[in-house]
């Protein structure tokens, strides 16, 4: 052990003046180096993007293969890392929930299905913005009718079909299809689909949303047609007429050869308890139903999240217009067919000997009655909370 101490000692005066002058040279090498080279470009160091990030730069330009990022602080005095320290003090009640801590201007609440490209400027990615939207539940055994039913729509509307059995590519033999949205998830009906997929802020670019189901004959339907009808009438929730061969379970929409459009009807005695109330007036039907952006808005939130099969909705679809009896009517001069293919009820299983479109119906009946009770329970909890008497209910 002491060998070894005297021994490193006797070699320290040599071994100590050859790293001082190896650092001076080193420092003198380095400071004509920096005079030489002022500033030196990243682009020409070609670092892996990877590494990028951790050093706090900011991708400012492109200019043909080369990029060129300048660190946050060249920035000028307005710079984007003077503004990160501020950032805290950013409140904006006004904004969605959830998003007051951003600055307005970023804020994108809203949302769409257009469909966009992987490349190229994202200014330049949409030839055309349709205006309406049309969905349609579907399964493949359909596909000849729903084509029949989407070639009654032009390219001014956004296709998106619903896919209860999960068979999608298959649709790809339709041209049309390629182009159109797809959403596939096993035995669920349109409601859960839109509960799920058609929030308010994801169609908020469509004026007109049509929800519709698969069984319907479209031969003397024409879509824009249909539009300039709701427009020139202000339906802000509609349905077209039905033909009245085919065994309707409501007068009200049943098609009248002799108008464009009606807003009531005369039911059986004792049915309407008033003339502007359902089914004789402010009523549709949930097979085609059509909204207005501002009414899907409202009817968004109507929707039950657990109740899938919307009976009961179309009774109370006229708490979202105001006045219902004007706003909801069936548009005559553009028809359909309710062709009743129980697709549907095929879906369902067998359950204590039932079979499954009985399974089906059952649950369907249940729902009404379970979303009645919910909805005058709401109301007549609000009206006694704000000190009105529950007669003032508009629950039927």
């Amino acid at each position: 052990m002491g060998i070894l101490s005297r021994s490193a000692v006797s070699r320290k005066p040599n071994e100590t003046m050859r790293l001082i002058v190896t650092t001076f040279v080193g420092v003198v090498l380095g400071f004509f180096i920096g005079v030489s080279f002022p500033s030196l470009s990243l682009t020409k160091l070609n670092l892996p993007s990877s590494i990028l990030p951790s050093m706090d730069l900011l991708h400012v330009r492109e200019s043909g293969d080369e990029k060129t990022w300048l660190p946050v602080n060249s920035i000028s005095s307005r710079s984007t890392a003077q503004n990160v320290t501020n950032t805290s003090k950013i409140w904006v009640p006004s904004n969605p929930r959830g998003a007051e801590r951003l600055p307005p201007k970023i804020v994108a609440a809203e949302s769409d299905f257009y469909l966009r490209r992987l490349w190229g400027n994202p200014n330049e990615d949409l030839k055309s913005k349709p205006q309406y939207l049309v969905t349609f539940t579907v399964g493949y055994d359909q596909r000849m009718n729903i084509d029949a039913a989407v070639k009654k729509f032009s390219g001014n509307f956004t296709i998106l079909l619903f896919h209860y059995d999960g068979r999608t590519t298959e649709w790809d033999e339709f041209e049309w299809s390629k182009q159109a949205i797809h959403v596939s998830i096993r035995k669920q009906t349109k409601w859960w689909y839109a509960k799920r997929f058609l929030h308010p802020a994801i169609v908020a670019q469509y004026d007109y949303i049509f929800i519709w189901d698969e069984d319907l004959g479209v031969e003397h339907f024409n879509a824009e047609e249909y539009i300039k009808l709701v427009r020139k009438h202000g339906l802000e929730i509609s349905q077209p007429g039905l033909e009245p061969n085919k065994g309707l379970t409501w007068q009200m929409t049943k098609r009248r050869g002799d108008r464009e459009v009606h807003k009531e009807t005369d039911e059986k005695p004792g049915w309407c308890s008033d003339p502007h109330l359902p089914p004789c007036a402010a009523f549709v039907e949930i097979m085609a139903p059509v909204f207005s952006r501002d009414a899907w808005r409202c009817v968004w939130h109507l929707i039950q999240n657990d109740l899938v099969h919307g009976w009961g909705l179309d009774f109370a679809l006229r708490k979202c217009v105001e006045p219902a009896h004007e706003k909801i009517g069936v548009v005559d001069s553009q028809w359909i067919v309710h062709q009743t293919v129980p697709s549907l009820g095929s879906q369902g299983e067998s359950h204590d000997g039932k079979k499954p479109w009985q399974g089906v119906r059952e649950r369907c009946r249940k729902e009404w009655t379970m979303f009645q009770d919910r909805l005058s329970k709401a109301e007549n909890q609000y009206f006694k909370a704000m000190g009105i008497g529950s007669s003032n209910s508009t629950v039927h």
